[in-house]
């Protein structure tokens, strides 16, 4: 495989350190040293010198041999250590709070949820989330000093320089919260904080269905629809990190009215919420009582969503949902979308044939390679899993400007 380039300048070593772990990363078979240094450009004593100093770190371990083709010496084989680091990813939405620990390679070693954000205040949920991590980490018997940091995957809009949540629309009583800070004073650990749809696709990108991929979409589908976005292998942020905001994408205009005023808008054709009203307005379930809080409609939602009556809202949903997505398929030349978030399995049956018919024979791209969709594999808990992601992907980070120039007080530090 075409690897990154690092460089024999000793005074760049914490760059090639992240080269070489990068590099393991990606080989989840393992790498010898003589493979490390034809893929990465570095020289053999280089490579000896970093990975002895990635074993004695317990980064990486020696994971059997390989017998050369022809004559020489077997090869010791390198992969990462999963025990040798962790990192804490929590995922805030108004429906569940969820908190995982992550072990180095991206496994969630264990999780647990805790209050809904919408039903509770910024600083009892702080509390909480402090709560869970400490007992996910005492529980698994972890040391607490192998844990790199925490990632918080949440709505946005946000403030990444400041780290704070900007008036989420479905979080009305979260106004400018410095989310970041409140869990860095009270855990102690560093904290990054990403969006919840840019953090899921993260997560695609190390563990799930996308894996394999370099330019993808990942469209989160929970209480709100929002989109994270890959290319050449690397998450997009935009300028401000907010990209992906994609809810008001007109892509029916006789489909339901929108916070905005407009009807049409893709965000509401597949919320719950909206789904529900539907169903409730066919009789099929009973009406939600007008201050009906986000889990109420979510149990509904469940109930509605093992009708087999219901089945033409969901098909229209997935229908609207399609056309937002085969928009972006062509704006961005992706070879796939990626579909997942909190309430993808309870429609995952009726959406996805729905979503790769469209995706195959819509797309301008197809002329030239196939757009296909694609179901998480990583269950609804994608965002703690993209949110512990963060914080890894940061310690792995090849990237010159993080690694030489140390990082930003809104970054993780890198792996020790």
């Amino acid at each position: 495989m075409e690897g990154r380039r690092g460089t024999n300048l000793p005074r760049v070593a914490d760059y090639n350190q992240a080269v070489i772990l990068d590099a393991i990363r990606h080989a989840p078979e393992g790498l010898s040293r003589v493979e490390l240094a034809e893929l990465t450009g570095l020289s053999a004593q280089s490579v000896s010198n970093i990975t002895r100093r990635l074993l004695d770190r317990e980064l990486i371990t020696e994971a059997g041999t390989i017998l050369p083709v022809g004559r020489g010496k077997p090869r010791t084989l390198l992969r990462l250590r999963p025990t040798g680091r962790f990192a804490i990813g929590v995922h805030i939405d108004p429906t569940v709070t969820t908190v995982a620990l992550l072990d180095l390679v991206g496994d969630v070693v264990e999780s647990v949820r805790t209050l809904p954000a919408s039903a509770t205040t910024p600083d009892r949920l702080v509390t909480a989330i402090t709560e869970s991590a400490s007992g996910l980490v005492a529980s698994t018997g972890v040391d607490p000093g192998r844990v790199l940091g925490m990632g918080i995957a949440a709505p946005g809009p946000f403030d990444p320089g400041a780290g704070v949540v900007l008036d989420p629309p479905l979080l009305p009583e979260w106004s400018r919260v410095g989310l970041r800070e409140l869990l860095h004073e009270a855990t102690g650990y560093p904290v990054v904080l990403h969006k919840d749809a840019a953090a899921a696709a993260l997560a695609e990108l190390w563990r799930g269905s996308a894996a394999s991929l370099a330019d993808f979409v990942f469209l989160y589908l929970g209480t709100g629809l929002g989109a994270g976005l890959v290319l050449g292998g690397e998450l997009i942020g935009g300028s401000t990190d907010n990209a992906g905001e994609i809810g008001h994408l007109m892509v029916d205009a006789d489909g339901p009215r929108c916070r905005c005023g407009q009807r049409g808008c893709v965000g509401p054709a597949c919320m719950p919420r909206t789904l529900v009203a539907e169903a409730a307005a066919a009789g099929l379930l009973p009406r939600p009582s007008s201050d009906a809080g986000d889990r109420e409609i979510d149990e509904l939602f469940t109930a509605m969503c093992r009708l087999p009556a219901a089945r033409p809202i969901l098909e229209r949903s997935a229908t609207r949902l399609a056309r937002g997505a085969a928009t972006i398929a062509n704006l961005l030349d992706v070879r796939a979308v990626v579909f997942g978030g909190p309430i993808w399995d309870r429609i995952s049956d009726v959406f996805l044939p729905i979503l790769n018919n469209t995706l195959l024979t819509t797309t301008e791209a197809r002329k030239v390679h196939p757009v296909t969709a694609l179901g998480s594999s990583l269950g609804p808990d994608v965002g703690a899993i993209g949110a512990g992601c963060l914080v890894l992907e940061h310690s792995f980070s090849t990237r010159p400007s993080t690694l030489l120039l140390g990082p930003r007080d809104d970054q993780v530090a890198a792996a020790p």
